[in-house]
């Protein structure tokens, strides 16, 4: 399992947010949705808008397939590049543990 790390060093105002949540939503979700091996991301925002996202991918080639299809599309009518600058760092890793709490709490219910 391999985790892609994403940052947004800089602070964000609401605007650019929109913008990202928008990109996110109707062209970024849609583009990844089928990419095989993606198991899960999480995206950690703080009150300035700075923040990172993290995908999980069961292979390393996953995660490349994941930004290659990102990379792939086009922005749509109402999306503005100058709003949409890109990460700050992005850096891929080994998960080297991993504890599935849901699935133990589960297991624990039918005991």
């Amino acid at each position: 399992m391999y985790a892609h790390i994403v940052w947004f060093d800089q602070p964000r105002t609401a605007t650019e947010l929109a913008a990202v949540d928008f990109a996110r939503t109707h062209r970024i979700e849609p583009a990844v949705a089928t990419v095989p091996g993606l198991l899960d991301f999480y995206e950690l925002r703080r009150a300035d808008g700075s923040g990172m996202v993290i995908g999980i991918a069961e292979t390393e080639e996953a995660l490349h397939a994941v930004r290659e299809a990102i990379l792939a599309t086009e922005l749509l009518p109402d999306e503005d590049p100058a709003l949409l600058p890109g990460p700050d760092r992005v850096e891929i890793c080994p998960v080297l543990v991993h504890h599935d709490r849901a699935a133990i709490y589960a297991k624990a219910a039918v005991s």
